[in-house]
């Protein structure tokens, strides 16, 4: 199972993110490429606890439902998200989207696969092992959605 606490699966992610295009189409969905990467920088300011996101109480935050999403179901298509992960706004110049992007990796790598984290909005309290996978398993979701 790949996480983002693999120094090669962190460079990986990285090498895809810098072959984003602003013009390049999504293969599902609604988001333009610079909206998707607004928003994966959202969902990660909201992991180190910069962004904070209203709890959901939903089946998902208890075992074993949680770790089959986490774990093993593939990510759905077009599935609902937080509205605070919904970037609607103007984005900035597309370079400095994607350098955010890249820091908000670096910055949740940096704080370390022993760090306590906050709890996800739909998951509830995640350890750091299902951090790094769920972590993991969005961005390559939507690099996906982007063909990256």
């Amino acid at each position: 199972m790949k996480s983002i606490w693999d120094t090669h699966t962190q460079r990986e992610i990285h090498d895809r993110i810098t072959t984003l295009t602003a013009d390049r189409r999504g293969q599902w969905g609604t988001m333009m490429p610079q909206q998707m990467v607004c928003h994966l920088t959202e969902s990660l300011r909201m992991a180190l606890g910069d962004l904070k996101v209203v709890p959901k109480r939903l089946p998902i935050r208890y075992p074993p439902l949680k770790q089959l999403i986490i774990y093993v179901a593939p990510f759905p298509k077009n599935a609902p998200t937080a509205p605070e992960l919904i970037v609607t706004a103007t984005p900035h110049e597309w370079k400095d989207d994607v350098d955010a992007l890249q820091a908000h990796v670096d910055r949740f790598v940096a704080r370390g696969k022993d760090a306590t984290f906050v709890d996800h909005p739909a998951f509830g309290a995640l350890t750091p092992r299902a951090w790094g996978v769920l972590v993991y398993r969005h961005m390559d979701h939507h690099l996906k959605q982007f063909g990256a």
